[in-house]
């Protein structure tokens, strides 16, 4: 039966090897006008228009054609696709373009035109607190009592430099009050950057322990679990591509006396408290067409943490991700996916340190109901999408910037396959084995980094079901 389904995929997915994929906006950035040559131009001119908040610099920041810089025509057309690639990662637009202009002897002007996003968003906030929609609906039957509601401030682009201010008045679940700022360039050479953010929550139910792969939580009446956390962050962007950052994070968690009976071991030394500073180093570089769904590209990364500089939270962690995407056809393209990540800690035997596979980036496509818990793991995942069709939206409502709203529609077969190692396995069933799953979904894409996904996957244990999941792929 599934050698079945994998002969389908390869007959729906095939196509022509050498046709590339074509971007996600609205508009190409293909350039007709300027045929391919040895002749070289000069840029005499970038003219921008659209930006009516935005700063011509944040733009002009993130292209790689400068004004003065010679180039060849025949590499014009590579680099404008580039330039318009990263302004519109830069999520400031619904749409840019980027195009040879006027060329007057060897000098040739080059225009940007851009579509602004909306950047105040005062937005009710319903959001539940498990890991995904299908853990929410099955194992907690729907339960009100696991979401968090309330209202979120966001303005981006505050001063026109990329800059975001974001507050949260989150109730429910949860008591949260959040306040965060973030302005990327402050240096006049627009390669350093800063954050600051401050948050405090209170939780009346938290998940102490794991059974067989599932998680344990206890609830009560009163507040369970309280966490304090300040962060202040440094980054670093050489060019266009590169990014490094510096954190430092100062984290108080406490729990209940009542919660401690429920998991003694859930901190170290039976302490019902915790506070500690963690650091951590970031590397990253991405260069693709479309950060939030790539057709093709690379975005990687790597991290170095650590927490706490005692014998009861010291903790090092390293890992590491990567995501190749490459087009098969004009309209089918594969993703990539690798991860890796390694704990080195005194104590852990702690639930306070075993998180591991189903949070974070370590999400396995249908293990939605089940976590992995572990001190190092390594994840692969391999996607073959082909797009179905297209559609734009026309708005009815009269709008500059949002005339167009366009929707894709993509056709996938994945499969997953991963490890966790655990030194203290307990009862669970998927640690210190090989893991591995598969399925077929539907992927829809829009503006604002919007994607929905639709997925019918299968696991090692027997199970299948279908996933609803939102967010980046």
């Amino acid at each position: 039966m599934r050698f079945t389904y994998f002969l389908l995929c390869c007959i729906v997915f095939g196509g022509s090897l050498h046709a590339q994929q074509d971007s996600l906006p609205i508009q190409s950035t293909a350039n007709t006008t300027i045929v391919d040559s040895n002749q070289y131009v000069t840029i005499g001119n970038i003219a921008i228009k659209g930006n009516k908040r935005t700063q011509a610099y944040i733009i002009l920041r993130e292209m790689v054609v400068h004004l003065g810089d010679t180039i060849l025509l025949k590499d014009l057309n590579k680099k404008l696709e580039q330039s318009r690639n990263q302004v519109f990662n830069t999520a400031l637009f619904v749409d840019a373009t980027v195009l040879a202009g006027q060329k007057i002897g060897n000098t040739l002007t080059i225009n940007v035109n851009v579509k602004e996003r909306w950047y105040f968003f005062p937005l009710p906030y319903f959001r539940l607190v498990d890991r995904n929609f299908n853990q929410w609906l099955v194992d907690q039957k729907a339960s009100l009592d696991r979401v968090n509601y309330g209202i979120k401030f966001t303005q981006s682009n505050l001063t026109g430099q990329n800059d975001e201010l974001a507050i949260w008045l989150i109730t429910g679940y949860s008591q949260q009050i959040s306040l965060r700022y973030g302005l990327p360039f402050f240096d006049k050479k627009r390669q350093q950057g800063f954050s600051v953010g401050v948050a405090h929550s209170k939780q009346r139910e938290f998940n102490y322990n794991t059974s067989l792969n599932k998680q344990l939580f206890y609830k009560a009446q009163d507040f369970t679990r309280t966490i304090t956390r300040a962060d202040l962050t440094y980054t670093y962007r050489p060019d266009q591509y590169w990014r490094h950052s510096l954190q430092a994070i100062f984290l108080y968690e406490g729990i209940s006396d009542s919660a401690l009976k429920a998991n003694q071991n859930y901190f170290p030394n039976n302490r019902k408290e915790v506070q500690y500073v963690t650091l951590n180093y970031g590397i990253g570089y991405a260069k693709t067409n479309y950060n939030a769904y790539p057709t093709k590209g690379i975005i990687a990364g790597a991290y170095i943490s650590k927490r706490g500089f005692d014998d009861v939270t010291g903790l090092w962690q390293i890992g590491g991700k990567l995501l190749y995407a490459f087009p098969l056809s004009s309209t089918s393209f594969v993703h990539v996916e690798g991860s890796g990540t390694v704990k080195l800690t005194n104590n852990k035997n702690f639930y306070f340190n075993q998180r591991l596979f189903g949070y974070g980036d370590f999400q396995v496509r249908g293990l939605e109901y089940y976590v992995i818990d572990g001190t190092a793991g390594v994840l692969g995942k391999a996607t073959v999408h082909k797009q179905l069709f297209k559609y734009i939206f026309k708005n009815p409502f009269k709008s500059k910037t949002h005339d167009l709203i366009p929707f894709r529609f993509f056709l996938k077969a994945f499969g997953d396959v991963g490890y966790a190692y655990n030194k203290y396995p307990g009862n669970s069933l998927l640690n210190n084995t090989l893991i591995y799953t598969g399925g077929i979904g539907l992927d829809i894409v829009s503006i604002y980094d919007f994607v929905f996904k639709i997925e019918f996957s299968f696991n090692q244990l027997g199970s299948q079901g279908l996933y609803l999941h939102g967010g980046r792929d």
